[in-house]
Parts: structure tokens; C-alpha cells; sequence
């Protein structure tokens, strides 16, 4: 059991669900902090060989049975596991995030403009993974509020525009605040409102 952000989750209920998909053959689930203070859910996966799952497929599959917040922000995908000398997972030596993001992944889309170029590099810094795609979901990669603040702040010192924090909410990828950002005179129309809980 590990805490994070305030709340208690099982990292074996996760494992436990994921193993239940039909494409996984299997998976270990931990919380990872390459990054000081952001600990986040990463689960790594033994697809099965015979038409392997999408990160997509995996989140919406766990989504289905549990809370958003056990949600990994990350899936890893690999051929084994790295084994201790008594022949159990060595979690230790899992690889980090950015060794295995591959821009191969289904449904990736690079930046096609200078403001996407610039607002990707923000992202991959603030999150502490690349490479990021246009399309990527912000709260999907392990985004949260306090994450959130720090990405908008420089945002603002990049473009010279304040977005109000709800703005990430409604658009959650680098696409969509690109187009914010583009669109002149653009205000959120509840911009002092923020969700306890993005959908909810």
C-alpha cells in the first residue's frame, strides 16, 4: 500500500485487475518519484503476444474497476521483467518513464508549429516524460493540480497570456491550449471555477 496525493491505494489490486485483461500476460504496479516530490502510478506490462493492448485500452479496462485516482498515468510495455538472483520481479530495476515512451505508440502526433514545439518541451518538463504528443491527455500522464499551476505559470511567462487553470480541464492537450492560445480574445466563460474532480 502506498499514499499518494492524500490517498491509500493497493498497488496489488491494480496488478490484479490489470491481469485480468485478456491481452496481458502479466503486470507489476509501482509508484515511482523520478522527480522530487511527484510520485506517480506506473504500471509495467507483459502484453500477450496475439494482438497486444493500447495504453488506451488498459486505462479505459481499469477505469472500468476502479477509481480514477489507482489510475496508472503510465503503461509500460515490455518483452520481461527484470528478476532478482531469486528469481522474483526486481522492481528497482524497472526502467524509468523516459527510456520507454515511444513515439511509435498508436496515436501519436508530434508538433506541427513553433507554439506546439514550445508547449510540448513545457509539458515534458513539468511531467518528466518524452516524448509527449499533441494529443496526449495532461492528467492521463500523471498530471494533477499542483502540476497544473506550475505548467500554467509557464505557459503565461512563455506567451505573455494568463489562462485560468479550468482552461486545462476543458482542454487537456497540447492541441487545445495551442488553439486557445491562437484564438483572439478567447475567455473562458467560468473562469473562477475550478472542478474538485476533472468529469465529475
Amino acid at each position: 500500500q502506498v499514499k499518494i496525493r492524500g490517498f491509500r491505494i493497493e498497488l496489488g489490486e491494480i496488478e490484479s485487475v490489470l491481469r485480468q485483461h485478456v491481452a496481458v500476460e502479466e503486470a507489476v504496479v509501482v509508484a515511482r518519484e523520478d522527480a522530487p516530490g511527484d510520485k506517480r502510478i506506473v504500471a509495467y506490462v507483459i502484453p500477450r503476444e496475439m494482438d497486444p493492448p493500447t495504453e488506451g485500452e488498459l486505462r479505459a479496462f481499469v477505469k472500468q474497476k476502479l477509481p480514477d485516482y489507482v489510475v496508472p498515468s503510465a503503461f509500460v510495455f515490455l518483452k520481461a521483467f527484470p528478476l532478482t538472483p531469486n528469481r522474483k520481479v526486481d522492481r528497482q530495476a524497472l526502467p524509468a518513464l523516459q527510456e520507454n515512451r515511444s513515439e511509435q505508440s498508436k496515436g501519436f502526433v508530434g508538433p506541427r508549429d513553433p507554439l506546439e514545439q514550445q508547449l510540448t518541451k513545457l509539458w515534458e518538463k513539468v511531467l518528466g516524460i518524452e516524448p509527449i504528443g499533441i494529443r496526449d491527455n495532461f492528467f492521463e500522464l500523471g498530471g494533477h493540480s499542483l502540476l497544473a499551476v506550475r505548467l500554467f505559470a509557464q505557459v503565461e511567462k512563455l506567451t505573455g497570456k494568463s489562462l485560468p487553470l479550468v482552461t486545462l480541464f476543458q482542454a487537456p492537450t497540447i492541441e487545445q491550449v495551442a488553439a486557445i492560445l491562437r484564438h483572439e480574445g478567447w475567455e473562458s466563460p467560468w473562469a473562477s471555477l475550478v472542478p474538485i474532480k476533472a468529469g465529475g
